[in-house]
């Protein structure tokens, strides 16, 4: 017989209900002609033939009008398009970041009035995308050039003293920091045709985080955007111009509206392929000059006024009839970014070794020997470990993010909208691991008066372990949430504490079973319990599920004892933060403390331990 067990039952119907109405209607429609309905008779076999062919159908019916609820469908690329339907951006994987340190020697020279300084014509500039090695292999982009000529308030460099012969410098170190994420960069190009609508390509990967860009053979730019109908793109422009009055230090980019018809849309139809649309076709398909008519957003509508109160998003502005053009005759070479998860987030001080292919000096005609030995100078570390990396959505972490987009709209309205909106921080900023928010309380040491939300962060390190979040992730994301939060909202960013248990068990097994194998099971029972990707902020123990879980385990026959103990120090590689589990428990049940925290068995092949006792 078919499955049972499913989660939607259109018509309700299974092979005994089948088989339970058609003995009915013989009963009903045909009392003197069949009599025999015992399980041997001829009658009976057609009719459990029938409720078997109606049991499978149903069971097929059932099954594709499940697919369609995004909280009960199984397949992965239907997962997929209903979340994109709702709004919401599977991740297949997250990349960690770090802060990079790269350094270069620059020589002495006299600058007239006795003094040395550096020799700035000896300057190297590491241009953008340069990646970085670590001992193990791992790869880290650097995405922002980095220009050792120039110095500002936001882009210092530090300039200290290297080398001294007779109280004279000879040479000075410079260094400068950047942000580098755990990304390789892969190329695939296409050739297209005879123009057609709507065409799609496939990238196929393992952990693709984005596209970099896209251009054709006549070095066009395409633009992403979040659907074809989107004409207007942020466009960041480098602030350059030192004698424009709308220049200043704190402004090193403009951001600008720009109007592309070169641009596509990206999707993901599973953990490992990444389709890309373009659009429907010709250039002269595009309907607006420079913006678009107001008649997007309600000002002259043929409806007058019975829709004055309706409300009206002002995206709107940046959607038109159009859907951009289609590629035709071209090649389009596309470079996307592949890489993080988990393992991508290494140690302090392993990150050593510098693509210099991409290194260049500023000025030419310079002293081989001394170019040579400054350019051999340029190197690079990173003085703090990697956080942020992180495997992909599970689906039944699309499914519940996905719900819980639909509630808020892309509005960050509630404590939950921002909650969805912390853990939809694009990957190549890094990834937030767990998150909790609320609103502050009284006895909270608030950094400001005005926070109306206090946000509490972990991130993951490279063995899989809950980690605090380095001050880069928390940067970007203050920074991703300031375009989302309300105007009178001010959240503040925090650590969660980690609260590390172990956890002790005693059981009783049937004479008939090996102890070691039961004792084996129930520890990786455990194991999988209380795995990190299960666990959230604030989230209780509760130890009924401890011994029902043991109680199912075949071979167990009884539990005798479950106890949880705190395991804690930094020495011991646990936690720095001490808690009573026993003042901390009420009627079976370990409540977290009153500020955030989550409990992790952090090495749970040390710290989840049983024994089997005599009855």
């Amino acid at each position: 017989m078919a499955k049972t067990n499913r989660d939607i039952k259109y018509i309700n119907r299974d092979f005994e209900s089948f088989r339970a109405r058609l003995i009915e209607y013989a009963r009903t429609y045909f009392p003197q002609t069949y009599t025999d309905f015992s399980a041997t008779s001829p009658g009976m076999m057609f009719m459990e033939q029938a409720s078997y062919v109606g049991d499978v159908l149903s069971f097929y019916l059932d099954n594709q009008f499940q697919e369609t609820f995004v909280q009960y469908a199984q397949q992965t690329n239907n997962v997929f398009e209903l979340a994109y339907m709702f709004g919401y951006k599977p991740k297949t994987t997250g990349a960690a970041q770090t802060i990079v340190d790269v350094y270069q020697q620059l020589p002495s020279i006299n600058d007239g009035s006795g003094n040395y300084v550096p020799d700035y014509t000896y300057a190297i500039t590491v241009g953008e995308n340069t990646t970085i090695t670590s001992q193990n292999g791992s790869s880290f982009l650097i995405q922002d050039k980095i220009d050792f000529s120039v110095s500002s308030s936001l882009d210092p460099t530090e300039v200290t003293v290297y080398q001294i012969a007779g109280n004279i410098p000879q040479y000075y170190l410079l260094k400068k920091s950047r942000k580098a994420i755990s990304a390789t960069i892969n190329t695939n190009t296409f050739t297209f045709g005879a123009p057609q609508q709507y065409q799609t390509i496939n990238l196929s990967s393992p952990n693709i985080i984005k596209i970099l860009d896209i251009t054709d053979s006549d070095g066009n730019k395409w633009y992403e955007v979040d659907h074809l109908g989107q004409e207007m793109v942020f466009d960041t422009i480098k602030n350059s111009n030192i004698y424009d009055p709308n220049v200043n230090g704190d402004t090193p980019y403009l951001l600008r509206l720009k109007k592309v018809a070169r641009r596509f849309s990206t999707r993901f139809t599973s953990l490992s392929n990444l389709q890309i649309q373009f659009g429907a076709g010709a250039p002269n398909d595009i309907t607006e000059e420079i913006t678009p008519n107001a008649d997007n957003v309600g000002i002259g509508l043929p409806f007058g006024q019975d829709k004055l109160t309706t409300a009206y998003s002002p995206t709107n502005f940046l959607f038109t009839g159009t859907y951009g053009i289609a590629p035709s005759n071209t090649t389009l070479t596309v470079r996307y970014l592949t890489g993080g998860g988990v393992g991508s987030n290494i140690a302090a001080n392993t990150l050593t070794s510098l693509n210099t292919n991409n290194s260049r000096f500023n000025n030419i005609n310079l002293n081989a020997t001394t170019a040579n030995y400054v350019f051999a100078s340029l190197s690079a570390i990173n003085p703090e470990a990697a956080s942020g990396g992180k495997g992909g959505d599970t689906l039944e972490e699309i499914r519940q993010n996905t719900l819980a987009l639909i509630a808020s709209q892309k509005r960050s309205v509630t404590a939950d909208d921002y909650l969805i909106r912390a853990l939809s921080m694009p990957t190549d900023y890094g990834t937030v691991s767990k998150a909790f928010i609320e609103q502050p309380k009284l006895t909270d040491n608030q950094v400001s008066t005005i926070e109306t939300l206090n946000l509490y962060v972990l991130s993951l390190n490279s063995q899989g372990q809950l980690d605090y979040a380095v001050d880069t992730l928390k940067n970007n994301l203050r920074t991703y949430m300031s375009q989302y939060r309300m105007i009178g909202d001010n959240i503040e960013i925090r650590d969660a504490f980690i609260i590390n248990i172990g956890v002790d068990f005693e059981i009783i097994v049937l004479p008939e079973y090996n102890n070691s194998e039961v004792l084996l099971t129930c520890i990786n029972a455990f194991q999988d319990y209380f795995r990190i990707n299960n666990w959230q902020i604030n989230q209780p123990i509760l130890l009924r599920d401890l011994y029902i879980l043991l109680d199912k385990i075949s071979g167990v026959q009884s539990v005798k004892n479950v106890s949880i103990s705190n395991k804690a120090g930094t020495t011991s590689g646990y936690s720095q933060y001490a808690y009573d589990i026993t003042g901390a428990t009420q009627n079976q049940v370990i409540y977290p403390s009153l500020d955030p925290s989550i409990f992790e068995v952090k090495y749970p092949n040390l710290d989840i331990k049983g024994k089997v006792v005599p009855l």
